[in-house]
Formats: C-alpha cells, structure tokens, sequence
C-alpha cells in the first residue's frame, strides 16, 4: 500500500524526467588486441540492440538511482511522501529491496520480442549507481538474490544470468552495464561523511586504505560477472565521473564538478576481465582513452560519421527506467532513428525499462513488432553496411552494402505510411555504375536514369500513395 501511495503521488507530481546527456570523449584510442578488434567489428555489424534500466527503482517509477543523488537537478528531486529529509528518503528507497517482487519476469518473452525486431545484442543494467546487484555477488547483502528481498525465493532470482543466458541462447552479443561509483557500498559513501554529490565523500589520496577497499570490491564484482555467467562480449561501464583525475575534461560542465581522484585501475580490472573473456570490449563512457573501446552519446545521433566505432543509446519512452504512463515513441520515429545512426555508422541501442513486475509495457512489445515488420523488408540495407557519401541529404539517408554492391537509400517519412514523391533525384557515388533500382518491398518497377553525378528515379502515380510502406522506402540501388 506504501507503494502504491507513493505511485500515485508521482502521477500527481511527477518527476522531471530528463536524460543525463553524457558527452562523447575527444582523442579515440583503437584497441591493439587482435581478439578485441575482432569483437569489435563483429559488433558494428549489428547495428540495433536492447539496453534495458531495471532496479528496485522501477516501483516507485523514479528516475533511476538518481534520486537519492544529493544534487539540485531536475532528475535529482525527490518528491513523495518520504523527501522531508535526505537520510529518510533513503533509507526507503534502500527498504525497496524488501519489497521487490518482480514474479511475471520471463526474459524469454523479451528475446523473442527483441530477435523479432531485428536486434542483435543486449546491455543489461547488473548493477546502477545505487549499488543494488541484479546478481547474485557475494560481495555485498544489497541484492536481488538476498533473502532481505522476496524474489530471492524465486528460481529465477539471479535475473542477470538468467538474462544472459536466454539471450545467448538466441545468439546476442551479451553486455553487461555496470555503474563503477556505488552509492550504498561505505567505501564510497562512507558513512562518516555526508554524502555531497554523485562523487566519493571523502579524499582517496588522505584515506587510501579505504579507497582500496572500493577498488578491490569492483574488481571482485567485476570478476563475478565475467566468471559466472557465460559468454560476455561487452563491459559497459557507467559513472564516468570515477575517473584518474589527470584524464578529467575541464570543457565538459559535469566533469569540472569532479574534486578527488577516483582511479579505479582499470587496467587491472580490464586485463582480469578479458583473461576470463578473451576479446571482450570495454566502454568507459567518457574516459577515452585505451578502455573506451567504443563511445556512446546518449539520447543524440551525430550530424556526420565518426572516425571510430560509437552507438547512440535512446529510450523507447522518456524516461530510461520504469515510468507509469511513459510517452514511447512511434515505430516510425524509432525507424528513422534507426536509419540515420546506421547511415553515419553507428549502432542504435534502444532502451526499455521494465517495470516493477518484470515486464515490459505492453507498448514497447507492439512499437518492437511494428519495426520488426519494417526490418523483415529493409534489413539488408542495415546489417553488415557501411556509410556512404553524401551520408543524406534531405530526409534521404544512405547506406552501402559492405561489399560494395548496392547503396540504399532510404527515403524516411513523416508519418507511419509512407508516400513517394513522382520523382528523386539521390546523388550516389558512381552514378554511372548502376545496374539497377527498385524499391524494397514492392514488385511493381520504377523507372530510372544516369546522370553525371546522380540518378533520377520516376515513381509511378500508383505507387506514390496507398504503397503498403510504412516508416520509410528502401531504395536499392545495385552495381
């Protein structure tokens, strides 16, 4: 019932959900593991995955962890019956772990969903910054699979393997998300100390013995997940704020507010990691350098390419945890964001969060078989693409077959059914190479010709309005 009040208090008075944006490091460093690299490619081959924000967090429908951060932001606030004062609303929200229950939780449901619509790799949320473990660690009693929480009675306890190993099952590249700073373990937020902001509390260098402590306690964490729960491909790490201070980025406005060194030695913790796993790729958001394997700007897509592997991660809804009544965005609003990171060479990862039952709204199920549809006619100007000059142009975007063989142009629409225009004129690279056009989808012909630097499509009346096209026409131009 407590719950419940305080749902309904946040329908009344919801939070401002807002994403944190993290900027992209400057100054990438490419891997020089063979085994890396390898990974590597097989992964920007893929081209769309799932991320998924899920935590106790979900049952009060908050912003993540980041309520009981103490900084005035808008995803900071805490509201509810228990915001009088910082330690009580805490304690609450620690006292969720009592009380987490998610009995409908069936990762199978969320494979087929996701295989459906074309994804090809998931990154699940093992631990945020609230330091609660959706694993059984045995380095900490703040858990899921904790006899403190009743879902612990569940076979189906340890969620993070048993995700993993429903989506390796169907073939996923397995990442595991994981927050370096934990705002419950003391060797964090040491209790002697108020906690100030979404930093360390006290000094590392003047209190080393209990920042090794913190380190040990990651590394070991770490360890845990890349030992116990089969094939991981991705270490995606979170909190870029937990950083040697020599590699902070003074024209970045969240990292001036970084005052203590936090380096938590990456190198041991990447070289224990990849022995265990062999090839695996590390993503340090925002720390570039060597363990940043790929960058990742969040809720944006770059205007042009990148010269190194990235993927913009995007929720489906507003919010990139569990929100009764999320606004998700449309099929077609996902495919276009979908066509736009893939034509500057990135990967799309798309987040769900699902709920305090351990499901998925069911609007993320219809808007995931929707662009399944869409990816049933248009993949093969996806997977395995590169990018092509001139990138776009209008709301035409380009992809190139990696072989070389066919460009596809994709024609996005501004709603779910698209209409084609009488004539478009797609200046492709060797114009003077084609071979042949048609559009995906569709028997019916187009008419087509060379000129010195583009090719100039005819669309027949019949086609350019009640097609069968939804979200956006593929364009197949072939050599």
């Amino acid at each position: 019932m407590r719950t419940i009040r305080f749902l309904l208090f946040l329908l009344i008075c919801p939070f401002l959900l807002r994403a944190q944006e993290h900027n992209m490091s400057a100054n990438y460093i490419a891997p020089s593991d063979p085994a890396v690299q390898a990974n590597l490619k097989k992964w920007q081959k893929l081209k769309f995955g799932l991320f998924m924000h899920w935590g106790t967090y979900s049952e009060w429908g908050v912003v993540e962890s980041w309520s009981i951060c103490p900084e005035d932001e808008g995803w900071t606030q805490r509201k509810g019956p228990y915001s009088a004062t910082y330690n009580g609303y805490k304690a609450a929200y620690e006292n969720l772990q009592t009380t987490f229950n998610p009995t409908k939780f069936a990762p199978e449901k969320w494979v087929k969903a996701a295989k459906a619509a074309g994804m090809k790799y998931v990154v699940f949320t093992t631990k945020h910054h609230d330091g609660f473990s959706m694993f059984d660690t045995k380095q900490t009693d703040y858990k899921i699979s904790s006899s403190k929480t009743p879902f612990s009675s569940n076979p189906r306890a340890n969620v993070t393997k048993e995700i993993f190993n429903a989506f390796s099952k169907e073939n996923f590249m397995i990442g595991a998300y994981f927050s370096k700073p934990d705002w419950h373990s003391e060797d964090y937020w040491w209790p002697y100390f108020p906690p100030k902001d979404r930093n360390v509390n006290y000094d590392p260098a003047k209190h080393p013995d209990r920042w090794q402590k913190f380190k040990d306690f990651t590394y070991n964490q770490i360890g845990e997940l890349m030992t116990d729960y089969g094939k991981v491909d991705i270490l995606w790490l979170d909190g870029g704020w937990v950083r040697p201070k020599s590699t902070i980025d003074t024209t970045v406005d969240w990292q001036k507010a970084i005052t203590f060194n936090q380096d938590i030695d990456m190198p041991r913790i990447a070289k224990m990691a990849r022995a265990k796993q062999p090839g695996l790729i590390v993503v340090d958001r925002t720390v570039a350098g060597e363990y940043e394997n790929y960058t990742t700007p969040e809720q944006t897509v770059p205007n042009k390419p990148l010269d190194h592997p990235w993927e913009s991660c995007i929720t489906m809804g507003n919010s990139w945890s569990y929100v009764p009544g999320d606004k998700y965005k449309s099929a077609n609003e996902i495919v276009n964001l979908l066509v736009k990171i893939v034509s500057r060479g990135g990967n799309l990862l798309m987040n769900i969060g699902p709920g305090p039952d351990g499901d998925w709204d069911p609007t993320a199920y219809n808007r995931l078989a929707d662009i399944g549809k869409w990816m049933a006619i248009n993949q093969e100007g996806i997977y395995n693409s590169v990018p092509v000059a001139p990138y776009s142009e209008n709301n035409v975007f380009y992809t190139k077959a990696e072989n070389g063989k066919a460009v596809y142009g994709f024609l996005t629409s501004a709603s779910e059914n698209v209409t084609l225009p009488a004539s478009i004129t797609m200046h492709v690279e060797n114009p003077k190479g084609v071979k042949s056009v048609k559009i995906l989808g569709l028997r019916s012909k187009v008419k087509w010709a060379k000129k010195e630097d583009a090719i100039v499509i005819d669309i027949p009346s019949t086609l350019q309005a009640n097609n069968g096209l939804k979200q956006a026409a593929t364009f197949k131009i072939a050599y």
